[in-house]
């Protein structure tokens, strides 16, 4: 109803867990942060180290931008970018927003932006808490989080 929004997801590739994720107006940096933000809290909740991992995305401005990167690079992550922008190229966060959009209906036009971040909420939950997958033999993302240490 209001304009767009803008997801940003980070997805944890050993887990399949959705890490951090922010609605946001705008396509600037501050969306991509709070989710890279609440990534780090995770993992430092999960008592799992952050140095040396690999934080792949596109080469979205906002995550190629100084504020972002200096902040992967202060906690010792490597930095990997795809080469074009062939969506093949980062299929995992590819199949999160289809999966996203079309199984809990986040991509409704006719929400406020309050409605779509709730929904979006909800869908994360979700698909964190509900959803077995395949890759780790059944579990739930949250289940497979105990593994992860």
């Amino acid at each position: 109803k209001e304009g767009f929004a803008y997801l940003s997801l980070l997805t944890d590739a050993y887990s399949r867990c959705i890490v951090g994720h922010c609605l946001h107006p705008t396509l600037e940096v501050e969306g991509p942060l709070h989710a890279l933000h609440q990534a780090f809290t995770f993992y430092r909740e999960h008592q799992i180290e952050t140095k040396g991992m690999i934080h792949h995305s596109d080469r979205g401005i906002q995550y190629a931008c100084g504020l972002y990167t200096s902040e992967l690079q202060d906690r010792g992550c490597r930095i990997s970018m795809t080469q074009t922008g062939d969506p093949l190229h980062n299929a995992l966060a590819e199949r999160m927003n289809n999966t996203l959009k079309n199984s809990w209906s986040v991509s409704s036009e006719r929400q406020s932006f309050e409605e779509a971040k709730r929904s979006v909420d909800r869908a994360v939950q979700m698909y964190n808490e509900a959803r077995p997958h395949q890759a780790l033999g059944g579990k739930t993302c949250r289940s497979g989080c105990s593994d992860v240490q």
